[in-house]
């Protein structure tokens, strides 16, 4: 880094017109794009983003016939007490949670359907 630091230091007090001009430049001397290198990953990262979800909410539609159970499960996965877990599976259709992650999220819904609950991931 140290061998770099006077360049470093001319490039910082560049302007604008100046570093577009050097861009050009290099670009020319060794035949690449500055273009291409900087648009393949971001076209790549934007595909990976919309393809999968970072965050997830577990939507209870219905608790179905094993209310109890779907309580205890609600219960022990959010660390509630008894009556506030009773209140939100009362509380149906309700988001029980968001912003989880996709692994804990699905584990939450399967727990919630052995249950006998009807759950969304939304």
């Amino acid at each position: 880094m140290e061998k770099h630091a006077d360049l470093l230091t001319k490039i910082e007090n560049m302007s604008v017109i100046e570093l577009n001009d050097l861009v050009k430049a290099i670009e020319e001397k060794f035949g690449v794009s500055a273009a291409a290198v900087a648009a393949a990953p971001a076209q790549g990262a934007g595909a990976e983003a919309a393809d999968e979800k970072s965050a997830y909410t577990v939507h209870l539609a219905s608790a179905g016939e094993g209310k109890i159970a779907v309580m205890k499960v609600v219960k022990e996965v959010l660390a509630l007490g008894l009556k506030d877990a009773k209140d939100l599976v009362d509380g149906a259709p309700v988001d029980l949670k968001k912003d989880m992650k996709k692994a804990e999220a699905e584990d939450f819904k399967k727990k919630l359907e052995e249950a006998g609950a009807k759950v969304e991931l939304k």
